[in-house]
């Protein structure tokens, strides 16, 4: 059995049609359970989640409220409640196509016992993007797109939060999410999902990536903002600071080589932009790595 994690806090807008993609699956519902965690919300977040509960008695759904804020707080009281032999992780604002248990399903039949896996996230604009947008920024809105083939994560690759899942009994030879990172209230602090998933390539355990098990993922309007990219990259590196440095001196200097070099590439992109007559692009690209050194250094 799959078991589907959401971990919401004030996304009353979304959650509604988030919530409905899973009751329009196109699978038997024993094939898998929901478990809706909501971080301590201040919204109608509540309202909206009892409401589903009740109006779906033919779905094996159960509703906790997680008061420890934080994201990998949520996440881990998730893993702690969830009963399946797989756990995926969707955000709150992002839809799951009709076919996602369906597909996710035939894929595991056929994959290693003990694996983590990730699919593909398209992005559902709200609005136009902003010109200085480039694909090398496409990560900031959650969007993954590897291919139609299944493929591993190698490298620093790893699947992203809004749709990402693992086998129930890597929690017991890794451990949970790190409560020390992950966003918390509106804070930008991430790295949570990275830490953990480079803890599972430490294990040696193979990580996937899977097509077909694909979402659409929200991009309002605010998060194609300056100013939001701004935060969000001074939170990256902040995230990385502290991820490092509880590896040792040794990891925090060994990320400031690779900071270095992708410096590097940084500069050769704004060089090849400049080219393109694309300056904003390039631009942008400066300063999204200034903002993450920046972070960095602390």
């Amino acid at each position: 059995m799959i078991s589907i994690i959401v971990c919401t806090y004030n996304r009353e807008q979304y959650l509604p049609k988030m919530l409905q993609s899973v009751a329009a699956q196109k699978c038997n519902t024993n094939d898998f359970e929901l478990v809706l965690v909501n971080n301590n919300s201040t919204d109608e977040t509540h309202l909206i989640c009892e409401k589903f509960v009740a109006e779906n008695p033919s779905l094996p759904v159960r509703y906790f409220v997680e008061t420890k804020q934080g994201l990998s707080f949520a996440r881990n009281r998730g893993l702690k409640e969830a009963k399946g032999t797989y756990f995926v992780f969707i955000d709150d604002d992002a839809f799951l196509s009709d076919n996602y248990i369906k597909e996710l399903t035939s894929y595991l039949k056929n994959a290693p016992k003990e694996l983590g896996f990730g699919g593909k996230i398209l992005p559902f604009l709200e609005c136009e993007l902003p010109n200085w947008m480039s694909k090398y920024l496409e990560s900031l809105m959650s969007v993954l797109d590897l291919g139609n083939e299944i493929k591993p994560f190698k490298g620093a690759k790893y699947p992203v939060g809004a749709n990402m899942g693992f086998s129930a009994s890597i929690v017991q030879k890794i451990g949970y999410f790190n409560e020390e990172l992950g966003r918390t209230g509106n804070s930008m602090l991430g790295g949570e999902e990275k830490d953990f998933f480079f803890r599972m390539k430490a294990a040696n355990i193979p990580i996937l990536y899977f097509p077909k098990m694909m979402v659409h993922h929200v991009i309002p309007a605010k998060r194609l903002t300056v100013a939001f990219i701004q935060k969000l990259a001074l939170g990256i590196g902040e995230s990385e600071r502290l991820r490092t440095k509880k590896n040792g001196i040794g990891s925090y200097l060994y990320r400031w080589i690779l900071e270095l070099y992708k410096w590097g590439g940084t500069f050769a992109l704004f060089i090849i932009y400049l080219f393109k007559a694309s300056p904003s692009k390039g631009i942008m690209l400066i300063k999204f790595r200034y903002w993450i050194s920046k972070g960095l250094w602390g």
